[in-house]
Order: C-alpha cells, then sequence, then structure tokens
C-alpha cells in the first residue's frame, strides 16, 4: 500500500533531511532575497531529476507527473526567514548575523523537499501530478504568494492545495485541522496627526495632538466593540505612538500605527471606511489635521470545508486517531490566504514542541527550535495527502 511505503521512505530518508533543515536553519536569507535558498532547492530538484521553473525571483515550481490523471495537487511551503538574531546554541546556528528562521520555514522547506523526493521516487504509485511550489516572503507585504498567482503559479488551476506550519504549541508527532476560517486578515494602520503646538501651561491656545491621539485610540475600539457582529471575529490594535520629547511641550505632530484583523472581507473594507471615519471626525473636534494610510494586507485564511475533512481523515489513517486535533482559530496572518481565495485549500499544522527536551519557545522567539522528528512525520503527511489526493 502506498501509504505504508510512504512512511517506510520517510522514516529511510529522515537524517537526510535533519541534516538538509540544519543546512537551511543556518542560512537564512530575509524576505525577498532568499536567492542561496532557491539556488539550494533547485539543486536539490535537479538532483533527483524533477523539472522546474523560476518565479517572482527567487520561488521555485517543481512538477512531478504520476499516471493516468490529470488531477493537480499543488503543495506549498515558505522559505524566507526574520530578522531576528538567534539566541540557541546548537551546531546549525544562524550564520547570518541578526536572520534567523525563528517562524520554521526552514522546516516547512524540508518537509516539501522530503515529500518531493517520495513523491518523485513512488510517481509509478499513484495518479495525477503534483505541482511544488517554493515561496519567497511570506513574512513581507505584498507578500509572495500574491506575486506568484500573479505570474501564473496556479496556472492551470490546482484541483487543491496544502501547506504545513510548524507549531511549538502542539507536541511532536501530532497533527491538527480546522475546516472554513483559520487565520486572520491583516492591514497595517498609519495615521498621522497634525496640530498646533505650544506650552503645555497653555493647552487652550494649541490643537493637542496627543489629546487627540488619546481620544482617538480610545474612539477606534468602539469599532469592534459597538460596530461589529460579536460573533464576527476581528481585532483592532494601536500598537505604536510617537510625538514629543518634553514635559513642556505639546507637539505639533504625533504618529500612530497598527494593526486590523478580520475574517470576512465584507466587513474588512467596511471597517476600514470607519477607521478613517473616526480618524476623521475625532481631529476635527480637536481642531487637528489627520492623514490615515491603511495598507491591505494578506487575506484571511480559509480551508475549503469538504478538502479539510478528507484531509483530517487521511491524516487519522496516516498518524492515528489519538495524533489529529482540531486546530483554534487564530488572529494571526498568513499568505497562504491568498491560494485560498483562488484554489481549494488546506491549510494544517504540523506538531513540533516537546516539553520533555524543553522546545516550548513560540514561534517568532529568539529561541524557537523544534523537535526533528518532526521532519518525518511533516515530509509524510505532504507526500501522503498529494499522493491520496491525486489518485481519489
Amino acid at each position: 500500500m502506498i501509504k505504508d511505503k510512504i512512511k517506510e521512505l520517510a522514516a529511510k530518508y529522515s537524517d537526510e533531511f535533519i541534516n538538509i533543515r540544519h543546512h537551511l536553519h543556518a542560512h537564512p536569507e530575509l524576505s525577498f532575497n532568499e536567492f542561496e535558498t532557491s539556488k539550494y532547492i533547485q539543486q536539490s530538484l535537479s538532483g533527483w531529476g524533477i523539472g522546474y521553473e523560476v518565479k517572482a525571483t527567487t520561488g521555485v515550481v517543481g512538477m512531478i507527473k504520476g499516471k493516468n490523471s490529470d488531477n493537480l495537487i499543488a503543495l506549498r511551503a515558505d522559505m524566507d526567514a526574520l530578522p531576528i538574531a538567534e539566541m540557541n546554541e546548537i551546531e546549525y546556528r544562524s550564520k547570518n548575523t541578526g536572520v534567523m528562521h525563528a517562524c520554521g520555514h526552514d522546516v516547512h522547506t524540508t518537509c516539501l523537499l522530503g515529500a518531493a523526493k517520495i513523491l518523485n521516487e513512488l510517481r509509478a504509485e499513484w495518479s495525477g501530478n503534483v505541482k511544488l511550489i517554493f515561496q519567497p516572503g511570506e513574512e513581507k507585504n505584498p507578500g509572495g504568494a500574491s506575486i506568484m498567482i500573479k505570474e501564473g503559479v496556479l496556472e492551470p488551476k490546482p484541483d487543491a492545495i496544502f501547506a504545513l506550519h510548524v507549531n511549538p504549541s502542539l507536541p511532536v508527532g501530532r497533527l491538527s485541522f480546522r475546516s472554513g476560517m483559520v487565520m486572520a486578515s491583516a492591514d497595517e494602520i498609519y495615521i498621522t496627526i497634525k496640530g498646533k503646538g505650544g506650552h503645555a501651561a497653555a493647552p487652550y491656545l494649541t490643537a493637542d495632538t496627543i489629546l487627540t491621539a488619546s481620544q482617538l485610540v480610545v474612539n477606534l475600539q468602539q469599532i469592534v466593540s459597538r460596530m461589529n457582529d460579536p460573533f464576527n471575529p476581528s481585532v483592532l490594535s494601536i500598537t505604536s505612538i510617537q510625538g514629543g520629547n518634553a514635559t513642556n511641550v505639546i507637539p505639533s505632530e504625533v504618529k500612530l500605527i497598527g494593526t486590523f484583523r478580520a475574517m470576512n472581507e465584507k466587513w474588512r473594507f467596511k471597517a476600514h471606511g470607519l477607521i478613517k471615519k473616526i480618524c476623521r471626525n475625532t481631529a476635527e473636534m480637536s481642531g487637528a489635521e489627520i492623514d490615515i494610510q491603511i495598507d491591505v494586507g494578506y487575506p484571511f485564511v480559509m480551508n475549503d470545508e469538504q478538502l479539510t475533512i478528507t484531509a483530517k481523515r487521511k491524516a487519522v489513517e496516516f498518524a492515528g486517531t489519538e495524533n489529529v486535533e482540531e486546530t483554534e482559530m487564530r488572529m494571526g496572518a498568513e499568505d497562504f490566504a491568498f491560494y485560498s481565495h483562488h484554489v481549494p485549500a488546506c491549510f494544517f499544522r504540523l506538531g513540533v514542541g516537546n516539553k520533555e527536551k524543553n522546545i516550548t519557545s513560540g514561534v517568532h522567539t529568539s529561541t524557537f527550535n523544534i523537535d526533528e522528528a518532526a521532519i518525518e512525520n511533516g515530509m509524510g503527511i505532504m507526500a501522503w495527502l498529494a499522493a491520496s489526493a491525486s489518485t481519489t
């Protein structure tokens, strides 16, 4: 049975791909600068006889042809790192100062490479075709996924697309799935308040930008608490206020930045209008001027219900009922969302944590790491989902 062969090969190649992960982890590259990572992926695919093309400068798209079917399944991995200085004392610690694979993209890339080798070796035993998408720039707007799509990565349109993401709070050996809304859209808010500055002892002679900013932070919270359906997940956070540098001076300018998250595209853009309206009205009441810029980021991740139900059942067949869980909804963002609004998609979680080994640090931290037994599980489940989806 092909499932058993996939598991055997995943176990056989486990050490090889742990070493590959070490190499990738030691040589992280920031978003849209993944040049050496891209070369490494291209060399690996070439060595296994898998054809590929380059998109979005550093993106790599491979293709493996099975037998008998026109089905097309896509598997995606992101490959960029973060501007974080690694604190782990490990042999494969980042060699690039101030850059680290702190979100597990080295793991994602390794698992997809492993799945590619397995699927290619077994290509006479499964039906259909599998597209391998190694994508740049997940961590930075406009998101590598959006650029890859513009350059035709979804042409011809796949029947389904899968991606995994590490989860350090999920024990190694486990997998988790969720249908429907999985992760939120993410938009960046930039606000500049301009007023008449002056002496802090005579605020009546100013248009107080600090007071305006304070009122604005409170007023904006009404959007989520009073203008939104409470059953519609949404978050608005102002994360920085910059203005003034003296105890006796009211500044003429204050800058605020923040983020808006949602799980509904119609509400998302309605909220943008409300943000701008409240900003203008609050500034007008204070006699100040205001500039508002909202940079539209990633949409929300939508997992296709039937595809995800089927994938979860296949995961149970692969890993056992006790190792497959339900993923919680998160207000974090992922540019896999772009694919999910074009193609039936399934974005799932790979357990990489191990409390007994003190592997518990969260993603985007300087001490993030994984239990590398997850590599075998990750490349195996990706190969199995692709092979079984293609065949059925």
